[in-house]
């Protein structure tokens, strides 16, 4: 029975991930894999390909966190005011949502940050901190001061 390497286009079960190389049956990879799209004749041209895919894809990711980076060092440069209203004991009504520092951003540094990146535990006046998650490795802590309406 011939055996020949095939280029794995997407996660196969029992065979192995999108991108990995196996080495299968010749009716297996041509019968299956070929046939339903899940693979291509491992040719030294289709390795290429994936090598100058993967290329990309690395170049791509690294200009990625460098933005995120970028915004990090601005978002870290300022004190976000927010206004809340609060009792006359200086007690918010409900604490400050990401949603409310998504909006702050946006009018101060002009930067679309998704409130589900946010993570913020407001619930007093004052000066508080609110972590924002830019990339997989990158968080930016930004300062929010909570001032009375």
């Amino acid at each position: 029975m011939a055996k020949i390497q095939v280029i794995l286009l997407e996660d196969v079960a029992g065979q192995g991930r999108k991108g990995q190389i196996v080495t299968v049956s010749d009716g297996y990879a041509h019968n299956f894999l070929i046939k339903n799209k899940k693979g291509v004749l491992a040719t030294e041209e289709e390795l290429k390909k994936i090598e100058n895919k993967r290329k990309k894809e690395e170049k791509k990711h690294e200009e990625d966190r460098q933005k995120s980076i970028e915004i990090k060092k601005i978002l870290e440069s300022k004190v976000l005011t927010v206004n809340a209203k609060c009792g006359e004991n200086g007690k918010l009504f409900g604490a400050i949502t990401n949603k409310e520092i998504a909006a702050v951003i946006k009018e101060e540094f002009g930067l679309d940050i998704d409130k589900k990146k946010i993570e913020a535990n407001i619930k007093g006046l004052g000066q508080d901190e609110a972590t924002v998650k830019l990339f997989t490795d990158v968080k930016a802590t930004l300062k929010v001061k909570v001032l009375a309406k």
